[in-house]
């Protein structure tokens, strides 16, 4: 029998980043054409945190993902720039390694002109430890919260604003979170063998931007520390707590930078975004 190589747990089957990144060339592209706006309202309820402190171990280049370009820009640099757009959002916090704020300072915060003041917050251990300590940054006028992965650059400040919106018009909501519905066949494995087909029309794949009430998300991150609990989004936090979180549909180009090959899927976004602004 062949030797079959699992394309999914088998490492060595992914190309390297570089590769990857030579096979989209931006040289006859401006990036100047999507750049947006920043503005601040008079009296913002939002703040938000980008969580940009994984290691990014699995996109396997060296000094991570957050400062990897496209179309002249760091993957970071287009993340906080939606938020920097969104009018209610009044403060920036991008939590990432402690060793390493200058280099992302200079680097993808620095050289843009972001209107929205911007702080950065040190990473912790885990994605709960970091999304508390960015939460810690947060003052009390701020009414809202709102969580963002900073490798999910192509967020839009439509869908920011509209995630926002969907929490402060539900008096009843908790929260809400960018989602896009499933659309493969999902099973239920055990021990290698498929024991059920569920229907996936209740099942949806979660994004970021999570927004929640500033108040209930803090004793989340209490409730949570106190009783051991690590969840696998923000909103799960708010759920465990009995809390109620909408969803907002989301755009299945709001893609996480994970693996060298997602740099293709964003990058080729990127450029079809680009040359409908030159068709303007």
């Amino acid at each position: 029998m062949p030797n079959i190589i699992d394309p999914v747990t088998e490492p060595s089957v992914l190309r390297e980043p570089s590769f990857c990144m030579d096979e989209l060339d931006f040289d006859a592209l401006s990036s100047p054409l999507l750049q947006l706006q920043g503005k601040v309202d008079k009296k913002p309820q939002t703040a938000a945190i980008i969580l940009a402190g994984g290691t990014g171990e699995r996109f396997g280049k060296e000094g991570g993902k957050q400062l990897v370009e496209i179309a002249g820009k760091p993957i970071l640099t287009w993340s906080a720039e939606a938020f920097d757009a969104v009018g209610d959002v009044g403060l920036i916090v991008i939590v990432c390694p402690e060793e390493r704020m200058h280099e992302y300072l200079s680097r993808a915060i620095d050289p843009f002109p972001f209107v929205t003041p911007v702080v950065l917050a040190p990473s912790g251990a885990i994605r709960q430890e970091s999304a508390f300590s960015g939460l810690e940054m947060v003052g009390d006028e701020y009414e809202y919260v709102v969580l963002h992965d900073g490798a999910r650059p192509l967020v839009s400040p439509d869908l920011i604003e509209h995630t926002i919106n969907m929490v402060k018009g539900n008096f009843d909501a908790d929260g809400a979170i960018a989602a896009h519905p499933a659309v493969d066949t999902l099973k239920v494995v055990e021990d290698g063998v498929v024991v059920g087909t569920p229907d996936r029309s209740v099942f949806w794949n979660a994004q970021t931007p999570q927004v929640f009430r500033a108040g209930i998300y803090r004793r989340a991150h209490v409730s949570a520390l106190s009783d051991g609990f690590v969840g696998t989004d923000d909103s799960s936090l708010i759920e465990r707590l009995g809390g109620k979180v909408l969803i907002v549909e989301g755009k299945r180009d709001n893609i996480k930078l994970t693996v060298p090959e997602d740099y293709v899927l964003l990058a080729s976004a990127v450029r079809t975004m680009l040359l409908n602004s030159e068709h303007r």
